[in-house]
């Protein structure tokens, strides 16, 4: 139920160390899918804050850097820090755009000090907080993670979307014909080699696919090699590179909302990732991950990087390879701190095409999408209140996929939120779940949904604690078996 063994039973999958090659193999393909979500946010933000193409790349390995402790501290942890689970983080993209607007509000010498201040100053208060914030967790039942869970998918659908098209809307082959043909052939070479492929061949599909793809981009032209021959050998982030952090206070309130988003987010990915693994997230280990989490973030800015948080297109790698191990994870994290300090080794891997990875994506994030609707098909639809929680979250949360300037009238402040697809329908399905399933009508009608919520809740495992009620495992599915040939813990596994 919560990852604790039985005497006489094996490790539980999560905890399993796997042989060196596989091992190895399993974190680089992580690290391949999540390669350009780190260095995107410092790409953005350091021409912003002034910087030259030299500092924006030594922006990047700190990036990368930052994300290996992170990861490291997620999936190994000490203390009460770590959710333990096979969770990557990386830098959010949640504060891109605050940062921005610091960066250009402020003169090229103070920008990043000034961001750097306001990052650490939130990572702090949110590593006091997350005793708090985690005890949310009880009012996540599946009506609300289901619901978020699929929105995470479907909000990181457009990401491939535009990596499909080149990454770059102000290039001259943005949307080519060429990029959109990789992308579709890189889509058909992981599905084809997921569907013949067995074993350990199939569970690094995705990494072969991207290794295919940037093999044939090679001859149609797409594959840029200026990167890994500009790169140094070696490379250390500096402490304070950019100069000691300053603080201010505007910066701090919207890097300290910014970190709010980002432990909203990380708590409905730890949800789902212990839905994923078999592995349930309770309260401790969502306190757990959001130190983790926060701690991370107020260490970046000592080696040049910005706020981290969950990466869901890992949780949808997880879904797919079925590889479980916290320590393929940690062994990604590892990669990733050797990327930070060796340029030239990570020159080779950005040699990967955006297009070749926007297809890939595309499989990765339909599988974030695929669980959160398993996860619904237990979250007792047929209840008239539970359908129209899933549709008002589900249709608020699009709306910033949907309709990017739906919200550019309103103050840019609450754009941190609103712009959040997965911030937006997550607060609308809690709000809404608390509203109907927890405040009800107290009719004889309104106390049998109640009763009903209650044992659905109870069902699922973290709700159970919200009416004090004791947990117990989730029913198999009729006929499913797990993979060892025991009955499934649950149909969303």
């Amino acid at each position: 139920m919560t990852g604790q063994k039985s005497e006489g039973d094996r490790k539980h999958p999560v905890d399993e160390t796997l042989p060196p090659l596989k091992m190895f193999t399993s974190g680089l393909q992580h690290v391949a899918a999540m390669y350009a979500g780190v260095v995107a946010p410092p790409m953005i933000v350091g021409p912003a804050c002034g910087l030259n193409a030299t500092e924006t790349a030594f922006l990047m390995g700190a990036s990368l850097f930052t994300a290996g402790i992170a990861t490291l501290l997620q999936t190994l942890g000490f203390w009460k820090v770590g959710a333990k689970l096979p969770f990557v983080n990386g830098v959010s993209f949640a504060g891109v755009t605050p940062m921005v607007a610091i960066g250009k509000a402020q003169s090229p010498d103070n920008a990043l000090p000034i961001i750097f201040g306001a990052v650490i100053v939130a990572g702090v208060l949110g590593f006091l907080v997350a005793p708090y914030f985690s005890k949310l967790v009880r009012f996540f039942p599946p009506v609300v993670t289901g619901t978020v869970i699929t929105l995470i998918g479907v909000s990181l659908l457009p990401v491939a979307f535009n990596w499909s098209q080149g990454g770059n809307d102000r290039a001259p082959d943005y949307g080519s014909l060429t990029n959109i043909g990789m992308a579709a052939l890189t889509f058909l070479i992981v599905l084809v080699l997921r569907r013949v492929l067995r074993g350990f061949l199939q569970q690094i599909a995705i990494l072969l696919g991207l290794i295919a793809g940037t093999l044939i981009a090679i001859p149609v032209g797409i594959t840029n090699f200026s990167a890994l021959s500009e790169a140094s050998l070696v490379g250390f982030p500096t402490p304070f590179h950019f100069g000691a952090p300053q603080f201010d206070i505007a910066a701090i309130v919207s890097m300290c909302i910014v970190m709010l988003v980002c432990m909203t987010e990380s708590t409905a990915d730890m949800l789902a990732l212990g839905r994923i693994v078999g592995r349930p997230a309770d309260e401790r280990t969502i306190e757990g991950g959001l130190r983790a989490d926060t701690l991370g973030t107020a260490l970046s800015p000592l080696f040049n990087g910005f706020a981290n948080s969950a990466f869901a297109q890992n949780i949808g790698l997880v879904a797919m390879t079925k590889v479980r191990s916290r320590f393929v994870v940690a062994t990604g994290g590892l990669i990733l701190i050797v990327l930070g300090l060796c340029p030239v080794a990570a020159s080779v891997i950005s040699l990967v095409p955006l297009p070749v990875l926007g297809g890939a994506g595309i499989v990765l994030f339909g599988s974030v999408a695929a669980s959160g609707i398993q996860t619904l098909a237990s979250a007792a639809m047929e209840k008239g209140d539970n359908a129209l929680i899933v549709a008002a979250a589900v249709g608020i949360g699009l709306i910033p996929i949907a309709a990017p300037d739906f919200y550019h009238h309103l103050p840019k402040d609450l754009l941190v939120v609103l712009d959040s697809g997965i911030s937006t329908g997550c607060l609308v399905a809690i709000v809404l779940n608390l509203a109907f399933n927890h405040f009800g009508r107290k009719t004889a009608e309104g106390d049998a949904a109640d009763e009903d919520t209650a044992h659905e809740d109870t069902a699922d495992g973290p709700a159970a604690a919200a009416h004090g009620a004791p947990e117990t495992p989730p029913q198999p599915a009729p006929g499913t078996t797990d993979e060892a040939g025991a009955p499934a813990a649950a149909p969303a596994h």
